[in-house]
């Protein structure tokens, strides 16, 4: 590869485009640019400022922050000094979650903006580790906690203190900076680990450059492109797809104006699409729902006509595209001129509220339905659904402009090897089912502090990914879904059940099992198996019929009181985060057991067999009727104590 190194990259582009805008920040009335060449005396000050701390290779340093421009050059500074970054999500609320990864990653410092300040000054006592805090806007109030008084420095100050070193001391700066090398770590990323399950995923200089050549040999970007970036910065897909491949090719960053609250960040989106007009954007499922779910709305409001002939135009576009590689094929070519008026009429004026120049959306972070991506493929701004895991950087497949079937996750990228396993690793034919299985320079490091956990997913330098899938004959990917356990919210986030389960059987004397379920559902769900000797000494204490209603509903109102005290303002409230508990519960009498197969020999559920076996009690739940704890299915249950 050319470079050996982010800094390297980074600098690369300043030098070939100097005066090309790399971010586009919104703070008052309008957009602001920064040029690379602004950007970089930036992010050599910052830099600098980060040595008279003390900062030094293979220190951590955990950034916690709505995306912005110092989120980009408070990284790149880190990286400059041969640091790496732990980019945190800002959704993280609860004070465990963050003690738990700034611990575990031991971490120097931490950057944070003014919105997310409280949580780490809050804390500030159980990070033993944390030297100092940078704040990325001036406290409002005169911190005078004398702990936090001693660590606290706000960006600004920092840069003048490294103004001051570079003036006598530039070349040390250029001596760190030039001695990171490709195996050194970026970034350590923490997106499903726990404190029963740690999973710091550590990526490096190598594993990025990797992943952004493999993402540029397949999308072209040109330099004049910009993209407004909505998903949370954190992910290694908008790292790797949303800023540094936009900086290997000289194009332009935008963040969503930063409101007070998340909400008022989120109002901002379609105001700030407009204003910046990208060419492309990120998107994840959730995503694409709300924005196909506006458009409706908004062809809605304009009265019966607009909607009937908007279905209609949807009709044709669906009947002549087929799956994209196929689309106008044969008598479908007669369609062209008909899908053409209703591209003129209709879709354009949609595209219009995205700016204009949109092309096409990236998908990530889950899986996208086939018929969104068939209905932005219809309106003129096709959704590229890809495939990847932040233990690859994390872009393993995706479709794009050149070649897309829609329904699959594209074709694998380029310098990157794939198999389709069976359970006991042999390489599967074409077509058939099986684990994906990768190699290649952008698989992570490894797992921060967990060696077993490395050994377990990376064998004989293959990345095991735990997602079942197949290719086709022409070499396309499909991603069925997880062999592992982890839970994929419709959003990309992912979180390990099993902290959950086990502490919900260990505290609930009428729960024997718990199988908690989401793969990319707007909620959890969980299956419970009962233990009926306790539920029937519950209803036999409190004299109860198990076969009248007012038992059933006794006894099912005791349950949920049960799960009801980990939630937020119960016993256990705050251990787990919320959106991870169950907000609908399917109770079972048949325990999972290795004589069904739904357990294996040591005892441990086979997830997969119970999501097939539970299939109908699970697709259940996320109906409004299953979604009610009096349901039929659960009374009945109940009934059969009697």
């Amino acid at each position: 590869m050319e470079h050996s190194s982010l800094p390297q990259l980074f600098e690369a582009s300043v030098k070939k485009f100097p005066d090309n805008v790399l971010l586009w920040e919104k703070k008052n009335t309008e957009y602001r640019g920064t040029t690379y060449k602004e950007a970089h005396e930036r992010v050599m000050r910052l830099a600098a400022g980060f040595l008279t701390m003390g900062l030094k290779r293979g220190d951590r340093v955990a950034l916690i922050s709505e995306g912005r421009n110092d989120w980009v050059v408070g990284e790149l500074a880190l990286l400059f000094c041969n640091a790496a970054s732990v980019p945190l999500s800002v959704r993280l609320e609860e004070p465990g979650d963050l003690i738990f990864r700034i611990t575990h990653s031991g971490c120097k410092g931490v950057i944070v903006s003014g919105n997310h300040k409280s949580k780490v000054f809050n804390i500030i006592e159980q990070i033993k580790t944390v030297e100092f805090i940078l704040l990325l806007d001036a406290p409002e109030e005169e911190i005078t906690d004398p702990l936090l008084k001693d660590k606290v420095v706000v960006i600004d100050d920092l840069l003048v203190k490294g103004e001051e070193f570079l003036k006598e001391n530039k070349e040390k700066l250029e001596e760190v900076k030039n001695s990171v090398g490709p195996n050194d770590y970026a970034n350590i990323c923490y997106t499903s680990g726990t404190t029963a399950d740690p999973k710091g995923i550590v990526l490096t200089h190598l594993n990025y450059l990797r992943n952004v050549e493999q993402g540029t040999a397949i999308f072209d970007v040109p330099s004049y492109y910009t993209s407004l970036h909505i998903l949370p910065w954190d992910h290694s897909f908008a790292h790797t797809v949303g800023i540094y491949a936009l900086i290997r090719n000289g194009a332009s960053i935008a963040s969503v104006k930063v409101g007070k609250t998340l909400n008022e960040t989120l109002r901002n989106v379609p105001i700030n699409i407009r204003e910046v007009r990208p060419y492309f954007l990120l998107s994840v499922p959730s995503l694409a729902k709300n924005f196909r779910k506006n458009i409706e709305k908004g062809v809605k409001d304009k009265g019966a006509i607009a909607w009937a002939l908007f279905n209609a135009g949807l009709k044709v576009a669906y009947a002549y595209n087929l799956e994209g590689h196929n689309k106008g094929k044969g008598l479908r070519i007669l369609l062209k001129p008909i899908y053409q008026l209703f591209n003129a009429i209709l879709f354009n004026k949609i595209k219009a509220n995205f700016g204009g120049r949109l092309r096409f959306f990236v998908g990530g972070g889950a899986l996208l339905d086939i018929d969104l991506q068939r209905f932005y493929y219809a309106i003129g701004i096709p959704m590229y659904q890809g495939y990847g895991l932040t233990e690859a950087a994390p872009i393993i497949s995706s479709n794009t402009p050149d070649f897309h079937k829609l329904g699959s996750s594209g074709k694998v990228v380029p310098w990157l090897d794939l198999k389709i396993c069976d359970e006991d690793g042999g390489e599967l034919p074409i077509g058939e089912q099986g684990e994906i299985v990768i190699r290649g320079d952008n698989v992570m490091a490894g797992y921060w502090a967990n060696e077993k956990a490395t050994r377990e997913t990376i064998r004989d330098g293959w990345l095991y990914t735990g997602d079942l899938g197949y290719l086709d004959q022409d070499g396309y990917l499909y991603v069925l879904g997880r062999s592992k356990s982890l839970l994929i919210g419709s959003d990309g986030e992912k979180y390990s059940p099993e902290g959950i389960e086990e502490a919900m059987v260990e505290q609930i004397p009428y729960f024997d099992q718990v199988m908690l379920y989401n793969n990319q559902n707007q909620y959890t769900v969980a299956l419970v198996v009962v233990n009926k000797a306790k539920l029937r000494e519950f209803l036999q204490k409190n004299k109860l019929d198990p076969k009248s209603e007012s038992a059933q509903t006794a006894a099912l109102i005791k349950m949920r009181s049960e799960i009801d005290r980990f939630m937020p303002g119960g016993e256990f409230g705050g251990i787990f985060p919320a959106r991870w508990l169950p907000a609908a519960v399917a109770f079972l009498d048949e325990p999972f057991s290795d004589q069904n197969k739904l357990m294996n020999s040591t005892m441990k559920i086979v997830r997969p067999a119970i999501v097939k076996y539970h299939k109908e009690a699970l697709d259940f739940l996320f109906t409004p009727e299953g979604k009610e704890l009096m349901n039929p299915s659960n009374r009945e249950v109940v009934s059969r104590l009697g």
